[in-house]
């Protein structure tokens, strides 16, 4: 609820102010000799409507509406003058082709004002908010939910040196983990047990937990390994003591003066702006695609019923982002209850695919109502492909770093699915894991791009299967 307020009122100050400043902006130019009242103009109210809504959004991609406590107010500064000066630029440019100026003399002046108007007008109130959370954050009224793995020594420190911050950087202590059996440690008597480790995701889920700091001892390490396992299904801030060599590697940023040093396992994937413009674009695309897309799907259902019986969309169940069950939509290419008892993977020479299941496999039109899953929220257009947990279960058995393709929604197509197409057996999942991880290692707009176009001559080929 804080999250979303916050990010309202960004949005909210951004749409308005930007508003103001086109208002101001058309007042001023008023007032240039030889100019026409534009007020009472066409194009006064179509862009008072246009405008506000077009640096909203642009401000929205670029991240400027994401709440944060950790908010840099001089990262901000710096990325609002780059963002507003950049679409001032564009948006001054269209006016200038609409005859918003008659006078030559006066287009660097109106546009200075211009950018001047939409920078201070929206960035004093966005630094506004910023500065009231910053300062609930300093005062302890404001924090991350934090859990400490560990109970011994390092634990106990970790504990204290945040307890004893000047200006606290907003970790708020919510108690501690153990590890497997043992006593409680030496933090016992400062903080509370939570439970141990083997009872980490749910912990996590009901406590509320935002942020875990690992503070484990030298001989307890090989522990990492299945901690961080078990983080990668929950969405949290993941921090660690920081030894002396990760400091002198620079691998430690940290510009707090006054917060504890901690070495962060970033989240963030992509730059904000290609994520929100992602997200966007999954959105809009899986929406058009839908409609464009919607006699082919008729014309597909029909051939599904005179196939045989059986519904026409598939449902089963598949793990998503952070470990996140959700039903995932296709159109039937199999028989009837062609699954029975244990799961069974697909192969080219299935019998169980009817003939017009064979034809949209190698198509890939069976996957079409994936579209919906998108516009739920619970896939992407391009990420790793989602799992049945009956098969993830195995795959972590013999490369437990698949638990990282969790880290993201899974997608209709993959980098994997395009270099190594459908797999028919667990050892085969493996082996595509490799290029599902080098994806998440590269996660960009330009290499989906790229993964939707070969994707589409792998549709046109018919080479799906």
């Amino acid at each position: 609820m804080r999250k979303s307020l916050t990010s309202f009122s960004y949005a909210a100050c951004d749409f308005i102010f930007s508003a103001v400043a086109w208002v101001l902006l058309c007042i001023i130019r008023d007032r240039l000799p030889g100019e026409e009242d534009i007020l009472k103009g066409l194009l006064f109210i179509r862009w008072l409507v246009f405008l506000p809504l077009v640096w909203t959004i642009a401000y929205l991609l670029t991240g400027f509406h994401t709440f944060s406590l950790k908010r840099s107010r001089l990262m901000e500064l710096v990325y609002s003058l780059s963002v507003t000066l950049a679409g001032a630029m564009v948006i001054f440019f269209i006016l200038l082709m609409q005859g918003f100026i008659s006078n030559n003399n006066q287009y660097f002046n109106i546009f200075i004002i211009y950018f001047f108007l939409q920078f201070v007008l929206t960035y004093v109130p966005r630094l506004t908010i910023t500065s009231i959370t910053a300062g609930k954050v300093h005062r302890g009224q404001l924090g991350y939910r934090t859990l400490i793995i560990g109970s011994n020594g390092l634990a106990l420190e970790t504990f204290r040196r945040i307890k004893e911050e000047k200006i606290p950087s907003g970790s708020l202590i919510c108690g501690y983990v153990r590890l497997q059996g043992g006593n409680n440690g030496k933090i016992a008597d400062s903080l509370g047990c939570l439970g141990t480790i083997d009872d980490l995701p749910e912990i996590i889920r009901t406590n509320g937990i935002e942020e875990v700091i690992i503070a484990i001892e030298g001989n307890e390490h090989e522990m990492t390994g299945k901690i961080t396992g078990m983080l990668n299904y929950s969405d949290v801030t993941v921090k660690a003591i920081p030894s002396m060599k990760d400091i002198l590697t620079g691998r430690v940023e940290h510009t707090a003066i006054y917060g504890t040093p901690f070495l962060e396992v970033s989240n963030r994937l992509m730059p904000v702006w290609q994520a929100n413009l992602k997200q966007l674009s999954d959105y809009i695309i899986s929406l058009a695609g839908l409609i464009i897309l919607s006699p082919l799907i008729a014309v597909l259902a029909v051939l599904i019923r005179l196939s045989g019986p059986g519904p026409v969309i598939y449902r089963q169940e598949r793990i998503g982002k952070n470990g996140k069950p959700f039903t995932i939509y296709k159109l039937r290419s199999m028989l009837k209850e062609a699954e029975k008892g244990e799961p069974l993977l697909s192969s080219s020479a299935d019998q169980r695919v009817t003939k017009i299941g064979r034809f949209m496999r190698r198509h890939r039109l069976d996957e079409i109502p994936n579209l919906f899953n998108v516009l739920k929220g619970e896939m992407s257009l391009v990420g790793p492909r989602p799992e049945r947990q009956f098969y993830i279960d195995q795959i972590v058995a013999k490369a437990p770093h698949y638990r990282r393709l969790l880290k993201v929604k899974p997608g209709i197509t993959s980098w994997g699915q395009v270099k190594y197409g459908y797999a028919s057996d667990v050892d085969q999942m493996v082996q595509r894991l490799e290029y599902d991880l080098l994806y998440l290692e590269n996660m960009s707009l330009s290499l989906d791009l790229k993964i939707i176009i070969y994707t589409g001559i792998i549709i046109l080929n018919g080479k799906g299967v």
